[in-house]
C-alpha cells in the first residue's frame, strides 16, 4: 500500500504538471474561438492542422528515446552513461533536423500547403521542445516531480500571458502608444499564436540548461545501439499514435472540398477539446505509473498491483466520461465561445470514449514495456493507424468529421483489445474483468442515453451520474479506505 501512496502522490504532481500544459490548449480555445480573434472556424482550422504536424514531428524527433531512457536508466548500473548517451543522441539529431528543415523550409511549405512564415516558427519550436525531452525524463526518473511541475507551469504561464497580450491587448496598446506600434501587425493572429509558443519553449529550455552543465559527456556506442533497438518500435508506435490522434485533421483538409475543409476542421477541433478532461486524466495517470511500472517490475507479485491500478483507472475514468457527457452542453459556451463551432458537438461522447479506451490501452501496455517486447506496441499502434486511415479515407467524403470521430474510437478500442489479448499470453495480470466490464458497460450506456436520447434533460442525466457514483463507492469503498488511511 505504501507503493500506492507513492504512486498517487506522484500521479497528482505529474498530473498537475501535465494538466497545465494540456490545459493550455483547452484554456485558449475560448480565446481563439471568440469573435475578436478567430471568429471564422476556417482560421482555427488552419491552426489545428499546423498543430497536427507538431504532434507528428515531436514524435519523430523524440524517436522513442524517452522510453528507452527510462528502461535503461533503471536497468544499467552506470546511470550517468545512460543519461549522457541519450542526451548527446537527441542533441545531435535535433540540431541536424533543424538545419535541414530551415534549408528546405520553402519546399516543406509547398508540400503541405502551409504558409512558410508559419513553417519557420514551427521548426524553431520543434528544436527547442526536442532539447528538453531528456532533461524532463531525467527529472521524472529521479522522482523530482516538484521541479518538473514548476517548469511546466512556467511554460504555461508565459504561453497564456503572451497569447492574451498579442491577441487581446496589443491592438489597443498600439493605438495609444507608439512603443507597441512596431510589433503590432494587422491579421497576424495565427503568427502571434506560434510566437507565444516559441517564447515559452525558449524559456523552458533556459530553465533546464543546468541539466546540460551537470552531466558527464560520454557517448557509449554499444549502449546507444541497444537503446535505439529498444526505441525503434516505440518510434513506430508513436508515429502510428500521432496518426490516430491528429492525422484526421490533415485528411479532412485533403479529402473535403476546399471551400468547406478548414471550417469543418475548425468546428471538429474545437468540439474535440471537450474530450480533454479525459485526455488530461489519462495522461496524468500514465506519467505517474510509467516509472512505477519499471521500478516495481522486480518486486514480489507486481501483477496484483498492476491489476488494481487498472481497476482504479477504469472507475475514475468512467465517472469522468459520464460527468462530461451529462454536462457537455453546459460546458460548451464557456469553452467554445462562438456558436459557429457548435455544429460538431455530436462528436463529444465518441471522442471522450475513444480517449478512455486509449487510457486503458496505456495501462494495459505495461506487459510489453517491462518484458522488452516493445515491438508489440508498434504492431498494435500500426493496426490502430491502419484502422484510422481506412475509415477516414472511405467515409470522410460522406460523413466529414463524424467519420473521423468514429475512426478514432474504433482505432483505440481495437488497440485496447489487442493489448489485452497479447498481454494475457506473455505477461498474465489478474485483472478483475467482471468489475471493469461492469463499470464500462454502465458508464457507456448511461453516457449514450444521456447525450443522444435525454440531451438537455438534466434530471435524467444527473440521476444516472448519482447512481453510477453510488455503485463505484459501494464497490471500491474498502480500497478507498485503505488509501485514505495511509
Amino acid at each position: 500500500m505504501n507503493a500506492f501512496k507513492s504512486l498517487f502522490k506522484q500521479t497528482f504532481i505529474y498530473g498537475l504538471a501535465t494538466v497545465l500544459p494540456r490545459m493550455l490548449s483547452f484554456l485558449l480555445v475560448p480565446l481563439y474561438t471568440s469573435e475578436a480573434v478567430l471568429a471564422n472556424p476556417a482560421e482555427y482550422g488552419t491552426v489545428s492542422v499546423i498543430f497536427s504536424y507538431f504532434v507528428l514531428f515531436n514524435v519523430i524527433l523524440a524517436y522513442g528515446m524517452e522510453t528507452a531512457f527510462f528502461r535503461f536508466f533503471n536497468k544499467e548500473d552506470d546511470k550517468a552513461k545512460v543519461v549522457s548517451t541519450a542526451t548527446m543522441s537527441l542533441v545531435i539529431s535535433s540540431i541536424s533536423f533543424f538545419v535541414i528543415a530551415l534549408l528546405f523550409q520553402n519546399q516543406i511549405a509547398n508540400a503541405i500547403n502551409i504558409d512558410v512564415k508559419y513553417i519557420k516558427l514551427v521548426i524553431w519550436i520543434l528544436l527547442l521542445d526536442a532539447l528538453v525531452i531528456i532533461p524532463f525524463a531525467w527529472l521524472r526518473a529521479n522522482e523530482k516531480p516538484m521541479r518538473y511541475a514548476i517548469i511546466k507551469l512556467l511554460n504555461v504561464v508565459i504561453n497564456i500571458g503572451l497569447n492574451l497580450f498579442f491577441l487581446l491587448a496589443l491592438k489597443n496598446l498600439a493605438q495609444t502608444s507608439g512603443l507597441f506600434q512596431g510589433i503590432y501587425k494587422l491579421n497576424f493572429e495565427i503568427s502571434y499564436i506560434f510566437i507565444a509558443n516559441l517564447v515559452a519553449s525558449a524559456v523552458t529550455l533556459l530553465a533546464m540548461l543546468s541539466f546540460y552543465t551537470k552531466i558527464k559527456y560520454q557517448f557509449d556506442k554499444h549502449l546507444w545501439k541497444q537503446m535505439l533497438r529498444y526505441a525503434f518500435p516505440v518510434l513506430i508506435a508513436g508515429v502510428a499514435f500521432s496518426i490516430n490522434e491528429t492525422f484526421d485533421r490533415i485528411l479532412l483538409k485533403e479529402l473535403l472540398p476546399a471551400d468547406v475543409a478548414e471550417s469543418e476542421i475548425g468546428m471538429y477541433s474545437a468540439c474535440y477539446k471537450l474530450a480533454l478532461f479525459m485526455t488530461l486524466f489519462a495522461t496524468a495517470y500514465r506519467l505517474g505509473i510509467e516509472p512505477y511500472f519499471f521500478s516495481h517490475a522486480k518486486t514480489k507479485n507486481p501483477q496484483k498491483n498492476y491489476a488494481n491500478i487498472l481497476e482504479f483507472f477504469v472507475a475514475f475514468g468512467s465517472i469522468i466520461l459520464l460527468a462530461v457527457v451529462v454536462f457537455a452542453d453546459v460546458l460548451k459556451p464557456f469553452i467554445i465561445r462562438s456558436e459557429a463551432y457548435w455544429e460538431a458537438m455530436w462528436i463529444v461522447p465518441i471522442i471522450l470514449l475513444a480517449n478512455f479506451c486509449l487510457g486503458i490501452y496505456h495501462n494495459l501496455s505495461v506487459w510489453y514495456k517491462i518484458t522488452d517486447r516493445t515491438r508489440f506496441g508498434a504492431y498494435i499502434s500500426v493496426v490502430g493507424a491502419i484502422v484510422t486511415l481506412v475509415i477516414n479515407f472511405v467515409f470522410i467524403e460522406a460523413y466529414s468529421y463524424k467519420a473521423s470521430a468514429v475512426a478514432t474510437l474504433v482505432a483505440y478500442a481495437t488497440m485496447m483489445v489487442l493489448s489485452f489479448y497479447f498481454g494475457r499470453k506473455y505477461y498474465p495480470i489478474p485483472y478483475n474483468l467482471k468489475k471493469i466490464g461492469l463499470y464500462l458497460l454502465i458508464s457507456i450506456s448511461f453516457s449514450m442515453l444521456s447525450f443522444y436520447k435525454y440531451r438537455g434533460v438534466y434530471i435524467a442525466g444527473i440521476a444516472m451520474l448519482i447512481v453510477f457514483l453510488g455503485l463505484v463507492i459501494l464497490l471500491e469503498k474498502n480500497q478507498l479506505k485503505k488509501v485514505l488511511k495511509r
